[in-house]
């Protein structure tokens, strides 16, 4: 008779055939209870023996590690899913040592190993093996290693299912169940030390300080006594005057930087009282650690395609009160943007939001949406179509924030080669001169205008392109009309359809003149906002004269493309930029402007990763004295994306706006199978490459292992972008299919089929051609690079 097997008390045996749960979060996979794999000989020795056993180094014959044949005897048959028993530590120290050959702790396309690793089989215990290969495999395997481990799992029984998963699924699965989770923050007093920390702050002081609006005692009650609970934090709690977005005020605070106070509910703080709580948000990622606008407007699609519609409904709450206490929805809920904005989209995203809330309770759905509606009337009447921002000649609106010296969140090195003459002709080091310039006591006139238009452009948030260099202040871009046409619109119709065509504004703000003139707005008398109620009339009006707008001054019917309109010299700024497509997303282009646009146009910005941002003509030469922007050509960026996807939806172009979706999802989904799952800020489209330095780098790209957080618009635009894929483009996306192949036309969409020869089957090449330009001293070449592409066989996997 055998012996009976000896087990440690509370061992969990996971039987051969047994099915759980395989593609779920790293939570419910790793921390549940620890598994172990029963077989017909386990005994106590044995089990010590596989905690003992690691992965298997690969047999190597004169170091030609590649040259091992695809199947050996060794290799286990079964038609069960197949499962790993890992010692986690061994072998983390292994596939580093092995595979990550430049050092980063990634997995990636242009790493040397031979990507090939043994790992011992669950059923047999660990002494039988199997062959983990190529890149994305592997890559797979570090970070459900690291994922391990952060569960504080020692040995693990992996299913190989969760290294050979569907990329787009796996990706899918990452940002709704883990990324979105990573970005989000709160501002009380559990969250201050993650959300305080600032990587833009360059006073090199590190202890959190927070800036509480004027007008609410009982936040700055409630920081104080944070402050007095934790010690350890050093945290300063100032309050701010009743009119902080004041230039010179806001100057004062450049060397006293902190974190803006946010929207708080009221809760039971669980010993019979109450206190004040924090609303959750979602913030970029990476070097941007705050709440920022039109950020949080593409996060919030994103939100809402992965079903988070209270986090969604919070970030409309923090803009309702930044417009409330800050007077405008900020650039970043940071004290240096306190006069800055950006563009804006509060309208649609209330409106969104509101339709995917809770039907159980209409009524306290509608006081939300007023409380919205209400907070962009405001916005709208004081910034937008307020001056400065307001042309009155012309009615067109522009990015033109005030401010006083030099913006401080950019690098220490930023601006040295503008401030450099300047410093010359002073007889100054370029430091002196900024204290001084900063301090005023030094007056540069010209310096002044380059600063308003560098002002301008942050607030665009397209900073930095030539489109807007030296003259964004002047412009009515057609970004920012089609946004605000947007905003009458949807103003319009909330108050005809929600609020049965009358809306009282609770707040008290002057009404900007209508419609507008130099005459209307020399006269300083205004009307209030409480003198009588709006109806939705005045708004499709105002709609209606901003249209008539835009077709005078930024439509181009021989180019059959919207231009940004220079103000000051009364033209058109003929830079192409992909920015015209918001026309189309807005609805304010007529049927023949949008077929225009599209029939014509449209294939100016295509590129084999999607749309860029600007044409390359229209850009220009690069040089050593005229470098890259990273908002111009050749870089593409979600924002673009996908307000193009739905205005093409929306005017019947589905299947260029499907094209398109496909175009940047597979850029997204090569990266993150070549490269260890990076989800980056931007890409590089014509060269499908994300391994960019243009100005402030590429965020997003830097973790160890296991990608953390994504980056915020672009986790959100590859859930919104697979909304527009059928179920084919899907799998060919998975597949890593190129468009070129996918579609059969060529790199700029022309209907002829894409000769054999067009298509590189050389990723490898590719990603180390990237990596030279990319790490290169000389100047980017201004010669098209060839056009590459993946084949669906593909060694990545």
């Amino acid at each position: 008779m055998a012996p009976p097997l000896a087990h440690p008390p509370g061992l969990n045996f996971l039987d051969d055939h047994e099915a759980r749960p395989v593609h779920v979060d790293a939570a419910q996979y790793y921390g549940g209870p620890e598994y172990h794999s029963r077989a017909r000989t386990y005994s106590a020795v044995r089990m010590i023996l596989c905690r003992q056993s690691g992965p298997k180094r690969t047999p190597a014959f004169e170091d030609d590690w590649h040259l091992r044949p695809r199947r050996m005897s060794h290799d286990e048959k079964s038609t069960a899913p197949r499962r790993f028993l890992i010692d986690v530590e061994e072998t983390i120290r292994l596939v580093l040592e092995q595979e990550d050959t430049d050092g980063d702790f990634q997995i990636s396309i242009t790493d040397a190993g031979p990507k090939i690793l043994s790992l011992g089989t669950a059923t047999s215990n660990g002494y039988k093996s199997f062959d983990i290969r190529g890149t994305y495999m592997l890559s797979n395997l570090l970070q459900e290693l690291a994922l391990a481990r952060d569960h504080n799992r020692k040995r693990i029984v992996l299913d190989e299912a969760r290294l050979t998963e569907n990329p787009v699924d796996r990706l899918s699965r990452m940002i709704k169940n883990s990324f979105w989770h990573s970005l989000t923050r709160r501002i009380d007093g559990d969250g201050l030390e993650i959300i305080c920390a600032d990587p833009k702050n360059r006073t090199g002081r590190v202890n959190p300080r927070i800036y509480v609006p004027h007008g609410e005692p009982a936040m700055a009650e409630y920081y104080r006594k944070i402050a007095n609970e934790k010690p350890h934090l050093n945290l300063d709690v100032q309050v701010l005057p009743p009119n902080p977005d004041d230039p010179h005020f806001v100057k004062s605070l450049n060397n006293k930087p902190g974190i803006l106070a946010l929207a708080m509910n009221e809760v039971d703080d669980g010993r019979g009282g109450r206190t004040l709580k924090g609303i959750p948000f979602v913030v970029p990622g990476a070097r941007f650690n705050e709440l920022y606008n039109w950020d949080s407007y593409f996060i919030s699609l994103g939100l809402l395609v992965d079903g988070q519609v209270q986090m969604a409904k919070g970030l409309v709450e923090h803009f309702i009160f930044e417009i409330k206490h800050y007077n405008k929805i900020l650039n970043g809920s940071r004290s240096y943007y306190l006069a800055r904005t950006q563009p804006p989209f509060l309208t649609d995203m209330a409106l969104q939001i509101y339709n995917q809330l809770d039907r159980s309770d209409l009524d306290a759905n509608r006081l939300w949406l007023k409380r919205a509606i209400q907070a962009a009337i405001k916005e709208y009447h004081t910034i937008w179509v307020a001056e400065p921002r307001m042309d009155p000649k012309t009615g067109l609106s522009r990015y033109r924030p005030d401010g006083v010296g030099i913006p401080p969140e950019t690098e220490a090195t930023h601006f040295t080669h503008i401030l450099e003459p300047y410093a010359h002709k002073h007889g100054l080091s370029v430091l002196e001169f900024s204290e001084k310039y900063n301090a005023g006591t030094l007056k540069e006139p010209e310096l002044d205008e380059y600063f308003l238009h560098d002002r301008a452009v942050r607030e665009s948030g397209h900073d930095t392109t030539y489109r807007l260099e030296k003259r964004c202040a002047n412009l009515g871009t057609i970004d920012l009309q089609a946004l605000l046409y947007k905003y009458e619109v949807d103003i319009a119709t909330a108050i005809r359809e929600v609020f049965d065509d009358e809306l009282e504004l609770e707040e008290d703000f002057p009404l900007a003149p209508f419609p507008p003139s130099v005459e209307s707005y020399a006269n300083p008398r205004r009307e209030r906002s409480t003198s009588r109620k709006q109806k939705s009339q005045e708004w499709f009006e105002r709609a209606d004269f901003r249209k008539e707008a835009i077709d005078k001054y930024c439509w181009n019917e021989s180019k059959s493309l919207y231009f940004d309109y220079d103000t000051v010299q009364e033209r058109q700024s003929l830079y192409e930029s992909a920015t015209a497509f918001w026309a189309l997303w807005a609805g304010c282009a007529s049927e023949e402007q949008g077929w225009k646009l599209v029939s014509e146009s449209l294939k100016k910005f295509e590129v084999l990763g999607g749309l860029v941002s600007g044409t390359e003509e229209s850009r220009g030469k690069i040089s050593l004295d005229r470098p890259n922007r990273q908002w111009d050509y050749p870089y593409a960026w979600p924002p673009h994306q996908i307000m193009t996807w739905v205005g093409l939806e929306r005017y019947g172009y589905l299947e260029d706006a499907q094209r398109l979706a496909y175009r940047f999802l597979y850029m997204m989904t090569t990266a993150f199978v070549d490269f260890n799952g990076v989800v980056p800020e931007k890409f590089d489209a014509v060269r499908l490459s994300h391994l960019v330095d243009a100005e402030y780098g590429n965020q997003g790209i830097d973790f160890k292992m296991v990608p953390r957080e994504g980056f915020g618009w672009m986790n959100a635009a590859y859930q919104v972008g697979l909304s527009f894929l059928t179920n084919h483009m899907r799998r060919a996306v998975a597949a890593c299919t190129s468009p070129e192949v996918f579609f059969g036309r060529t790199m700029m969409g022309e209907h002829t089929a894409a000769p054999p020869s067009s298509v590189v089957n050389d990723p490898l090449g590719l990603a180390m051609e990237n990596l030279a330009i990319s790490t290169s001293g000389s100047a980017p070449s201004n010669t098209p690079p060839p056009s590459y592409s993946f084949p669906i066989d593909s060694n990545r996997f």
